[in-house]
Parts: structure tokens; sequence; C-alpha cells
């Protein structure tokens, strides 16, 4: 890898594992020290952290460690709703070719398969959160339109944002199950309406679909053990405005 894309990894696992707290300073010389690189990939990597919003500028020079408050990353996962609603609608409404429907069944059979049987393992729920990826992935490409495509990826840089931002802290937690067989009967749902050509309905189920997400941090905020699960957990702040 190259030396920024090296500088960006690493600075990025030192504030989601929380070895960076939130409000912590960084300036370039600082970073370089740190991670024993050059200055120039260390500006690009934090450049870049500052525009998937984990780190802020700072007046006096250099940067900090961005704390999040749950108020926006409620307003992120519905801003992620929105447009994955709109994907849904799009693909309903402008119909899908037989062989991209197929494909997103075979996802969601497997996942039924993932989520059927007894007790859900480490394995299963790593499983699960691959094959949820695609299938909104899926989602996103069947639309067909680059421009929502491009707005769905600019929401995912946010931290929290993404489908897979809870699932694997979502493991912990005793209503796993019936949170997992919910967001199934969705998945199954929306494709139903997507097949169907019904665009509103495909909309209305994609964003209450992201609602899960909500109700998944909301369960993690009230479980200290289970926040520490979610990757970046320590950056998030009760009752701040980010």
């Amino acid at each position: 890898m190259s030396q920024t894309v090296t500088a960006l990894l690493r600075l990025r696992e030192l504030i989601l594992s929380g070895a960076l707290a939130p409000g912590e300073r960084l300036s370039e010389l600082s970073v370089v020290d740190q991670l024993g690189v050059s200055r120039t990939p260390v500006r690009a990597a934090l450049a870049r952290l500052e525009e998937e919003g984990l780190l802020e500028p700072i007046p006096s020079g250099g940067f900090a460690v961005r704390a999040f408050a749950v108020d926006d990353i409620r307003d992120a996962l519905e801003l992620r709703g929105t447009l994955e609603g709109l994907a849904a609608r799009l693909a309903a409404e402008r119909g899908v070719a037989l062989p991209a429907l197929n494909e997103m069944r075979r996802l969601l059979d497997s996942i039924d398969r993932v989520i059927g049987g007894g007790q859900i393992s480490a394995a299963d729920f790593s499983a699960y959160i691959g094959l949820n990826e695609q299938v909104h992935a899926r989602l996103i490409d069947v639309a067909g339109s680059t421009v929502v495509a491009r707005q769905i990826g600019r929401v995912m840089t946010l931290p929290f944002a993404s489908p897979s931002a809870f699932l694997e802290a979502q493991g912990m937690l005793p209503e796993a199950r019936a949170i997992l067989t919910l967001a199934q009967e969705q998945h199954r749902a929306v494709l139903e309406a997507i097949e169907n050509r019904e665009g509103a309905r495909a909309e209305a189920i994609m964003r209450e679909h992201a609602r899960l997400a909500r109700r998944n941090l909301q369960l993690a905020l009230g479980d200290q053990e289970v926040l520490r699960r979610v990757r970046g957990g320590a950056l998030i702040r009760h009752g701040l405005r980010a």
C-alpha cells in the first residue's frame, strides 16, 4: 500500500478503536511521529478523515477527533433511509430485469439460511453482515441512477450511517433474532414491491427499514458493554450536538 493509504487506515483505526479520544488534538507533526510516515501522506490522510467526518479543524491549526451526538447519528440514519427509499422507488418505477431480481432473491435465500437455524453464532452474524451489505448495494445498482448512487455513497462515509454500523453489537442483544427476522421480512417486502412496480410502497419500506438501525442504536446506548462493541462507539456522546 502507499504511505497515504497506510496512514489513513492506521489513523482511522486509532480513532474508531478509541485509542484517540474525542476532542484529542492532532497535528501533522504529532501524527508523523506517531505513525512514522512522512508529512505529505499524513496531510492527505487528515484531509480525508475530515471529509469522512471523523476529524474537525480547529482554529489554532490542526484537527480534533470529533464526538458524535446521538441526534446527529439519528439524522445520518434518517438521511440514508430517505436516499435508499428513493433508490427503491426508482427501481420499482423504472423496472428491474429478471436476472437482477433473481440475484437479489438468491442473496435473501442465503440470509434465510444464516438466520433460520437455532442459536445465531458470531460466524452467522459475520455472514449476515456481508450478505446485508450486498443486498443494499444491489438495491442501489438496480435503481439505475448514478446521481442517487453517488449521494448514498457520500452518506455512507458518515460514521454510523452504514447498514452494518450497529449489526456486530446487535449480536449481544437478546432481541437480536427478532430484529434480524424483521429486517429480512422488510428485505423480502421491498423486493416484492419493486417486482410489482409499486414505487411508493418500496420507498416506504426502505425508509422504515433504516429505522431498525435507529432501534439498534437506542438498544446499544442502554448497555455500555454492547456500546463498546460498536465500531467507533467511544465517539458517541449523549446530549451533544456535534
